[in-house]
């Protein structure tokens, strides 16, 4: 659902580490930057800082800041969607599967504030296009999910939809207004009465 999986973890390193960095590291500094101070906050020199290199590990790996942009938008795309859905395959109870997604989604995205940063970064062709791609995907996993609940393949795809707006409006209001969502053993039977209403058959 971006859901929002594994975050992706901010690999800063003291100064004088002798790691030779990968283009993931980078791309992960770059989407820790992000979620900070959204993407404008993707520069070069903050960043080695941020890792504890120099310039001349970043152009090892990448031309210029803009297949940096590129390279965190697709490991967000990889690591807060492809690899959510290939974990929870392994349920085979498709309701429990669709329970289990957007119970780990909304408690991910709440510790996280880069989904909200690149909602709000979407003017930016590259984040609008990524954004896009990953809304479909979400969309049409949690549509197939219904369709396995026995819902016709145009209900199925409107409580899709439904449930994903349902995911970012709680992914919003939890960094908007911080404690207006239920917490503890509340958060558990709020999310099981927010999909009880999207499983509901007349």
């Amino acid at each position: 659902m971006v859901m929002a999986p594994q975050r992706t973890g901010d690999r800063t390193k003291p100064k004088g580490t002798r790691r030779r960095l990968t283009a993931r590291d980078w791309a992960e500094a770059a989407l820790a930057a992000i979620g900070e101070g959204g993407l404008a906050a993707v520069a070069v020199e903050p960043i080695a800082a941020r890792l504890g290199t120099t310039k001349g590990s970043f152009y090892w790996h990448f031309a210029n800041r803009e297949a940096l942009v590129d390279a965190a938008l697709e490991l967000w795309e990889q690591s807060h969607t492809e690899a959510v859905i290939t974990e929870l395959a392994a349920e085979p109870d498709p309701e429990r599967r669709l329970r289990a997604l957007f119970a780990y989604a909304t408690a991910a995205s709440a510790d996280d504030p880069l989904e909200v940063a690149l909602l709000a970064t979407a003017a930016d062709p590259r984040v609008a296009a990524a954004l896009r791609r990953v809304t479909d995907r979400r969309v049409g996993h949690l549509a197939e999910l219904f369709a396995a609940l026995g819902f016709p393949e145009a209900e199925a795809r409107r409580r899709g939809l439904l449930a994903y707006t349902a995911y970012l409006g709680h992914t919003q209001l939890s960094h908007a207004v911080p404690g207006s969502l239920p917490q503890g053993p509340d958060r558990d039977g709020y999310l099981d009465s927010v999909l009880d209403t999207l499983l509901h058959q007349d």
